[in-house]
């Protein structure tokens, strides 16, 4: 009797271990964040955000072009306001909280970031998220709009071949106090792991332009003067995410 209790006991003491050993491995296996779709871009392509909250890693994905890559690593939130993204070679993708684009100029394999050039009622060069009214991509040329009615922009989708390696470089005269100084922008000169490839890269308002150096370079000559419009998207028009996702 007493060696059946004492089987009796180990017994219990290994399933009672084994039971603390299985409910520890379920305590520390870390759990997976959610992965959703935030945007459609068509039935090919799409933004997916992975993390909590809405918040997190953002990744480009392109299936028929086998493509799949990072934009950003962390801590993206969802651009709130109205975004279509028309064009498929250039892709700008706006966040939350900030007038700023990441763009990719070869169909969402690289990203770089777009800077803002502009003159606002406050002083600063770029708006408010709050006057921003809408992002539009369209013919591989991005267009912010703001409350206000200013729209900035990015250069038509080519670069001056001045300013490429090898190019001749810009001149251009400006007057200063009935003066006409001559001026020169040397080309790019090339260097390993550098882009020299320049448009896309920038969104201006045209009202600035005339006080920038950018008026002389062909890609920014002839801007519109009104957002394209857009026929026959198939994309979403808005960004999406549920904050519940995971949890």
């Amino acid at each position: 009797m007493l060696k059946y209790i004492k089987g009796f006991t180990s017994t219990i003491v290994v399933v009672a271990l084994f039971m603390i050993s299985g409910c520890q491995h379920n305590l520390l296996k870390p759990r997976q964040k959610p992965v959703q779709v935030v945007y459609r871009f068509d039935d090919h392509r799409w933004l997916e955000l992975k993390g909590y909250n809405c918040e997190g890693e953002l990744w480009f994905v392109d299936q028929q072009r086998g493509i799949r890559s990072e934009i950003w690593s962390q801590f993206y939130r969802i651009f709130t306001k109205p975004y279509i993204n028309a064009s498929e070679r250039y892709i700008a993708v706006p966040n939350w909280g900030e007038a700023g684009f990441v763009v990719s100029k070869d169909y969402g394999k690289t990203w770089q970031n777009a800077s803002i050039k502009g003159e606002e009622d406050n002083g600063s060069n770029a708006p408010k998220y709050d006057d921003i009214v809408s992002a539009t991509i369209i013919n591989d040329q991005g267009f912010l709009l703001t409350r206000q009615g200013r729209i900035y922009m990015s250069s038509h989708p080519f670069d001056d071949p001045r300013l490429q390696p090898g190019g001749t470089g810009v001149d251009y005269v400006v007057e200063f106090r009935g003066r006409k100084i001559p001026h020169h922008i040397d080309a790019i000169r090339p260097a390993e792991g550098l882009d020299t490839s320049l448009w896309g890269r920038e969104y201006i308002d045209p009202r600035i332009l005339h006080r920038s150096v950018n008026q002389y370079y062909t890609n920014f000559q002839n801007l519109p003067d009104r957002i394209p419009e857009v026929k026959n998207y198939q994309g979403w028009t808005h960004m999406k995410c549920d904050l519940n996702a995971g949890l």
